[in-house]
């Protein structure tokens, strides 16, 4: 790719992008750069989630080898996704159920979901979700935890860029507004790295998990469609805690 031709194609520091998108990670970036490719980078969302599986796997896997109970490792682990990330799907899940459970009409949903108290409806999702989340890493234990939480991070991520390219925008503000619809070539290229991740580190049933991550979110696009008529950023982070549920209980069931 040319630098004439930034917002296409591949580049190496749509790495860099991604993850400065995705994550409070002090990368170093060129946010001129990341801004206008911001679409294209999509291909590194599996990346990026793999990545912070790893560090997640990684930390649950020191603190079980310390002799910790399989209970604290996994909220260790729940712990560093939630803060390498900024909690920013977690906060998607909760507007997405404040916005789309108690929304009068589209404006109203909208508005509910740009507001940053959180509802009744929120504060059950983002709990039932944390609690699903820990009971499957707890449930995983220490048996191929790494390798477990590294497809889920990266198919988890998926669903968010299907749902980028194949939804339209339902407001023309907002952080998915911003970063806008990824190339075919991008979603092309972030499901196979997502697939080929979920493969390498699991075998064929990891495309068992992948299909479960993808189909997860399905009801939720649905809904926003309904309500929203399309998706904002909330919607797409609530499709990768939903994802990553399913994952979890896909890679648990498969074991």
């Amino acid at each position: 790719m040319s630098d004439q031709t930034p917002e296409n194609g591949f580049h190496i520091s749509d790495i860099a992008a991604g993850f400065s998108l995705l994550t409070r990670l002090p990368v170093p970036v060129d946010h001129e750069l990341a801004a206008i490719r911001a679409a294209a980078a999509a291909w590194t969302y599996p990346i990026v989630g793999a990545t912070l599986g790893a560090i997640a796997a990684t930390v649950a896997g020191f603190s079980l080898w310390l002799g910790a109970p399989t209970g604290i490792a996994a909220a260790l682990a729940l712990a560093v996704l939630v803060l390498l990330t900024g909690a920013m799907h977690e906060d998607g899940l909760a507007d997405c159920a404040d916005g789309l459970g108690g929304g009068r009409d589209k404006d109203h949903s909208l508005a509910i979901m740009k507001d940053s108290r959180i509802g009744a409806y929120g504060a059950a999702a983002l709990f039932i979700g944390l609690i699903a989340r820990w009971s499957g890493i707890e449930a995983l234990g220490g048996s191929g935890l790494f390798w477990s939480l590294i497809t889920v991070g990266a198919v988890s991520r998926l669903p968010m860029v299907l749902a980028m390219f194949l939804m339209p925008l339902a407001r023309t503000s907002g952080l998915s507004a911003g970063v806008g619809a990824p190339p075919v070539q991008s979603v092309f290229a972030a499901a196979a790295i997502a697939l080929a991740i979920s493969v390498f580190a699991l075998g064929w049933g990891g495309l068992v998990v992948s299909f479960f991550a993808l189909t997860a979110p399905l009801p939720l696009f649905w809904l926003a469609h309904k309500k929203i008529n399309g998706q904002t950023g909330d919607v797409l982070g609530g499709s990768q805690q939903l994802a990553e549920i399913a994952a979890l209980a896909a890679v648990f069931a498969a074991a």
